[in-house]
């Protein structure tokens, strides 16, 4: 867990199933997530062996993001995470995620 712990791990790791991406890519998909913040998962991501780092030798430089085959083996997980976060989002608009967090604090409507 600690390898895909972190908010914005799952967000990296989804975005890269779509192919290789550069850092100013990241920045445009997840606009929330601060240069630090990304620059930080990127590299514990990397050094736990789910992503692989390009950098190329040229001016500008470039450096590119891909999933490695051990990356790879997340996909599906990453695509269960997605469908559950649609649901759930789902679920909040129409209200019923009122319920779920009521009994997540130990509040009953019914008593």
């Amino acid at each position: 867990m600690e390898a895909i712990g972190g908010r914005w791990k799952p967000v990296i790791l989804y975005h890269l199933m779509g192919g290789t991406r550069r850092f100013s890519e990241f920045r445009r998909l997840a606009p929330q997530v601060s240069q630090r913040m990304l620059t930080q998962h990127l590299r514990e991501l990397e050094r736990d062996g789910l992503v692989h780092r390009e950098v190329y030798r040229e001016v500008p430089p470039k450096v590119e993001y891909s999933l490695t085959a051990r990356g790879r083996t997340m996909e599906p997980l990453l695509h269960q995470m997605n469908a559950w976060a649609a649901a759930y989002l789902v679920e909040a608009s129409r209200g019923e995620g009122e319920s779920h967090a009521a009994a997540a604090t130990g509040s009953s409507s019914g008593a």
